[in-house]
């Protein structure tokens, strides 16, 4: 989701809106007067650096497509949510790449993630067709328990005269990589590699489910570049508080 504070300044107290959120709708319904939950949510760190998530529990009091007033929404097109939440929480997008959804229905929150991963080893260039260059011979890539789409080429890397685009090395132990899982960006410290797994940390606590798709990407020349994709297969899961309602 995306988050937003709908009031202006100077707005009296009677006048002041809750949180507002935007999204697409993944699976489900959302009514009107349903009772909800953002997860991770707040996010804190203890004494010891441990990391704690406390879901935000709310209401939905408007949904909108548009300028249209809905009663329920399903999933299509784009969403806002109105609900109760502090607007304090959903300004300037402080909740975006978070989840909404019904309370107890929502994925676990993973701190650590063990993913299938798909390196782009070699830039495709064009006219190379669907398979990677090493060395002087073409071969196939293969991939097993990954949907995958091969880039032809590695984009804004640049490179002089007739010079090839560099070629993606092998994930290493302790590297820092951001990930895109939906539309959540956190940063990842490499834990462990063995042949096609890795397990990541999270710098910041993900609410998802085994099996959905990531990207990776890696500090090349100041900016991030995508290097491969992948599949998460298991991770580590944050306790997350039961509704007090």
């Amino acid at each position: 989701i995306r988050s937003f504070d709908v009031n202006k300044p100077g707005f009296e107290v009677d006048e002041i809106k809750g949180g507002v959120a935007g999204g697409s709708i993944l699976q489900g319904v959302l009514k009107v007067n349903q009772f909800i939950e953002v997860r991770p949510g707040i996010v804190v760190k203890d004494e010891n650096g441990n990391i704690k998530c406390t879901p935000i529990y709310s209401r939905i009091v408007s949904l909108y497509a548009e300028q249209n007033e809905l009663q329920f929404a399903v999933p299509g097109g784009l969403i806002g949510v109105g609900t109760t939440m502090d607007p304090t929480l959903t300004r300037a997008d402080r909740l975006v790449g978070q989840v909404l959804g019904e309370v107890g229905s929502l994925p676990d929150v993973f701190v650590e993630l063990e993913a299938c991963v798909v390196s782009l080893l070699f830039p495709f260039r064009e006219g190379d067709g669907f398979g990677l260059r090493s060395a002087d011979n073409l071969f196939c890539f293969d991939v097993v328990n990954v949907n995958f789409f091969l880039l032809r080429r590695l984009l804004g890397v640049r490179t002089k005269g007739s010079e090839r685009q560099g070629k993606v090395s092998k994930l290493a132990k302790g590297e820092i990589l951001m990930l895109n899982i939906g539309s959540m960006s956190t940063g990842a410290r490499v834990i462990a590699v063995k042949n096609d797994l890795a397990k990541l940390q999270l710098t910041s606590p993900v609410c998802t489910s085994k099996g959905e798709k990531i990207a990776l990407s890696r500090r090349v020349e100041k900016h991030w570049r995508l290097i491969g994709w992948g599949q998460i297969q298991a991770g580590t899961t944050l306790e997350v508080p039961l509704c007090p309602l």
